[in-house]
């Protein structure tokens, strides 16, 4: 089977890093795509030593084993989409963007540009900022960073509409089909979304809920839409369910742990073993 296919099967080739405490990363990102109805597979870049208070150590995973790991899942299983998480370094980034121009350059690919966990530890360099500004931002379907990334990404100011708004046009000149800027860090309530397209612009509008379980947010919602997108939904579709799912994970969380707590990725299943 090639990568390529015509009929999407909601394959979806993950390329990020691992969470040893489960909410976030890779584990978040297997969680979000099964629920949404995807098929994950999985590139891991990074060991996190990780737990809902921080980041305590980061063992990145040698190159050549990721673009392996890359390789086998697209040359065998195939994708539908692809996602990017945590990558870190910039020449990582460059064989990441070279291995999917390769093997994968008409699969849409969801670029969640992870650059500093819910604890506020940084995940990632300068360079590697720059080479995910120049190498995956061009031709992504969908980009989705937080107000900080945004920020990062444009040197624009997002603290509000406006900004996110701004930020978004800024992200689709650099070549991104769609760029969602999302709303959670901007003080305030509703938390809004803004996704701008080159079909035109959504707000996206939902109740802030009051809870330290936000550990792995981004990357659940982003997995999420990714998810949906291989099933063959349109961005602005996909976000919508997606933030419909991720809202019920935040509110049902379990709250685990001493600091930032996991959502509740399977919230569904409750739902069955309540028939």
């Amino acid at each position: 089977m090639t990568s390529e296919n015509n009929d999407p099967a909601g394959r979806v080739l993950v390329i990020a890093g691992s969470d040893s405490g489960g909410g976030a990363g890779i584990q978040a990102d297997i969680k979000a795509i099964m629920a949404m109805g995807g098929y994950a597979m999985t590139a891991v870049t990074a060991i996190t030593v990780q737990d809902t208070t921080g980041v305590h150590d980061v063992h990145p995973v040698p190159i050549e084993t990721v673009i392996s790991q890359m390789k086998v899942c697209l040359s065998d299983i195939g994708a539908d989409a692809i996602k990017t998480g945590m990558l870190g370094r910039a020449d990582l980034v460059e064989h990441v963007a070279e291995t999917l121009d390769d093997m994968a350059k008409t699969i849409p690919r969801i670029i969640d540009p992870v650059m500093v966990a819910t604890s506020g530890d940084r995940l990632i360099d300068r360079r590697a900022v720059e080479s995910i500004s120049s190498l995956l931002i061009p031709n992504a379907v969908l980009i989705t960073p937080n107000a900080p990334e945004a920020e990062i990404l444009t040197g624009k100011s997002v603290d509000g509409v406006n900004g996110q708004r701004r930020a978004a046009e800024a992200l689709l000149k650099r070549g991104a089909k769609s760029a969602l800027v999302k709303g959670g860090h901007i003080p305030g309530s509703p938390v809004i979304d803004v996704l701008q397209t080159e079909q035109g612009e959504w707000i996206f509008e939902s109740e802030r809920i009051q809870t330290d379980s936000t550990h792995g947010t981004g990357c659940t919602l982003a997995s999420a839409i990714a998810a949906r997108i291989a099933l063959g939904n349109t961005p602005d579709a996909s976000v919508e369910t997606a933030r419909d799912y991720l809202h019920r994970a935040i509110n049902e969380a379990k709250g685990f742990g001493r600091g930032h707590g996991p959502v509740h990725h399977g919230w569904q299943l409750d739902e069955i073993d309540e028939r």
